[in-house]
């Protein structure tokens, strides 16, 4: 092989390799951005949310899906707990709102659930719901915050509401109004 041959050999080598490297970077960044679309997809469906801020901001923040999920049922059960049982009303009102979360689609979460529904869960995982919103808060600018906190807060107010009163009249019980108090402190 003379010097022309094997330069015009490796020449093509050197190019070759040079656009293997860069395709591979493209195909690396076309994954990671599917991945971010499938993350914040995930996440418009789980929070009901079309802000696309709060979604980038979510997902710059690495918050899985299924922490949202749980972020946003935890306070739900609780409510519904407040006064020692669950009303078949607030069982269903969970149940809904775990369904328009996509619960239903895990079976892990949804057996979860089930579990909550049926026991109370210990107050430990309150206590972590706690420390999670406040670091996941901590994160947010404030519009953000009073929108998550409007759509936890309101969806617990549902559940408490979801029992009702005295013939349907005054849906919540001082325990659950205890409890909402208690979770809307959170949001602080």
């Amino acid at each position: 092989m003379n010097d022309a041959t094997g330069l015009k050999s490796y020449a093509k080598a050197l190019e070759d390799s040079f656009f293997e490297r860069e395709n591979q970077q493209l195909l690396a960044k076309l994954r990671e951005q599917g991945a971010r679309e499938r993350k914040r997809a995930t996440l418009r469906e789980a929070l009901k949310i079309d802000d696309e801020d709060v979604l980038d901001h979510l997902v710059a923040l690495d918050v899985s899906p299924e922490a949202i999920v749980a972020f946003s049922l935890v306070p739900l059960v609780e409510v519904a707990w407040a006064d020692g049982q669950i009303q078949p009303d607030e069982r269903e009102a969970i149940l809904r709102a775990a369904d328009e979360r996509g619960v239903s689609s895990s079976p892990y979460s949804r057996e979860l659930l089930d579990n909550w529904l049926r026991r109370r869960p210990p107050a430990a995982l309150l206590e972590v719901w706690r420390h999670y919103a406040k670091a996941l808060l901590r994160d947010l600018d404030a519009n953000d915050c009073r929108m998550m906190r409007e759509r936890v807060i309101g969806s617990a107010r549902a559940v408490a509401e979801a029992a009702g009163g005295f013939l349907g009249i005054g849906s919540i019980s001082a325990a659950e109004k205890g409890a909402l108090e208690d979770l809307d402190q959170t949001f602080g």
